[in-house]
């Protein structure tokens, strides 16, 4: 990470800027996180892509971001259009792109025109869904506006619409342009979405560093109530350690990004079960770390002490650490039709030491009940 100080030509004064890049060659891009300056969105934008239009997509929840980021977008030579979708998982679909695919054959876009995707998770998978398969591809720009988004979804190119059969089963590759990130935008977020985005941040802690699991540990109490500083240290370093790994395994191909699944395979099960939206993301991925937190402990992988090193934080942080009394079976089932599952073998990222995760595909059904009842012995 660096800090840019960026002059703005209108009011002459220094813009902090922390940048995070992501390594990828030709599909290379920065992460910047600021906060409060959503006018520089449009300089960042216009480096990056020189085309006319700017089709920003957003949602109830996020639109009161939507229109000063248009402005801003405006004022350097784009003709913004802003799109607002109903708000929720169940809208992350392929109706919804098809949506999306009429607007912006109304708006006569070109493969120059720049895809806005200004939102939460949802809002960022089903863009950039959009971004990669109209007219074979679109520029994107990332504006996460929720924590989840802004520490995970944002960064790595991975898109993606729902399916009845399962999450995330219709996607593909394809990187931003830019990650803007304002923490700013923060400040409307309800409690229970700030909370679901730090999930993802604890994620990283006990599966790629355990000095920031410690960092975790120590600051939660700043964390839980938005310290600013704290808030913008947490995101870059999230930034900055999933970077690390899409740099190594952009396409899922060598199996390293696989970590960054830690917890996952059970909160997608869970997710599934409950009717999309009825648990937010993070909340599942938590529930889904404490059994593979289980699983791990019962592989003889890591000591009790670690498990409980990790449901004590999450439950500082306010997340919940058991899922709702689902039939196992019917998870199971779930599991088994989950996209990571390879030749029919389930694959788990379990903890093998605090800041270190590895990948297994061994895992026997009774392991995976055994994990999901905690009591059973």
């Amino acid at each position: 990470m660096n800090l840019l100080y960026i002059e703005r030509a209108s009011k002459k004064h220094a813009i902090k800027m922390t940048n995070v890049r992501v390594n990828l060659g030709q599909r290379g891009y920065d992460i910047a996180i600021t906060t409060g300056e959503t006018p520089a969105l449009g300089r960042f934008a216009h480096e990056r892509c020189r085309g006319t239009l700017a089709f920003v997509v957003t949602d109830e929840h996020a639109a009161i971001h939507a229109h000063p980021a248009a402005d801003a977008l405006e004022k350097v030579g784009y003709q913004a259009s802003v799109e607002s979708l109903p708000a929720g998982e169940i809208h992350k679909s392929l109706a919804t792109a098809s949506r999306l695919y009429d607007r912006l054959a109304d708006l006569r876009a070109d493969r120059q025109s720049l895809i806005v995707a200004l939102g939460g998770g949802v809002i960022g998978d089903v863009s950039g869904f959009v971004a990669a398969t109209y007219a074979r591809g679109l520029p994107l720009l990332m504006v996460p506006t929720t924590l989840l988004a802004m520490v995970d979804s944002s960064v790595g190119g991975k898109a993606a619409v729902n399916h009845p059969k399962g999450k995330n089963l219709i996607g593909a590759f394809h990187q931003p342009i830019g990650v803007w990130i304002d923490t700013a935008a923060l400040s409307t977020l309800p409690d229970r979405e700030y909370k679901s985005g730090l999930a993802e941040v604890v994620k990283y802690g006990m599966g790629l560093d355990g000095e920031f699991f410690s960092y975790l540990e120590t600051h939660a109490d700043a964390i839980a109530r938005r310290d600013p500083e704290a808030v913008r240290y947490i995101i870059a370093r999230s930034c900055r350690i999933k970077a690390d790994v899409v740099e190594k395994d952009e396409r899922e191909e060598t199996g390293q990004r696989m970590i960054l699944n830690y917890g996952h395979t059970f909160a997608h099960a869970f997710e599934t079960a409950a009717g999309y939206g009825h648990w937010l993301h993070g909340e599942a991925v938590a529930a889904g770390m404490r059994c593979a937190g289980r699983l791990a402990e019962r592989r003889g992988l890591i000591s009790r002490d670690v498990t409980l090193r990790q449901d004590r934080l999450l439950h500082m942080l306010g997340l919940p650490i058991s899922q709702h009394p689902w039939s196992v079976a019917d998870l199971i089932r779930v599991m088994q039709s989950d996209k990571k599952a390879q030749d029919g073998k389930l694959r788990f990222v379990l903890t093998c030491r605090l800041g270190e995760a590895a990948v297994f595909d061994d895992v026997t059904v009774d392991e995976i009940s055994r994990a999901l009842d905690p009591s059973r012995t």
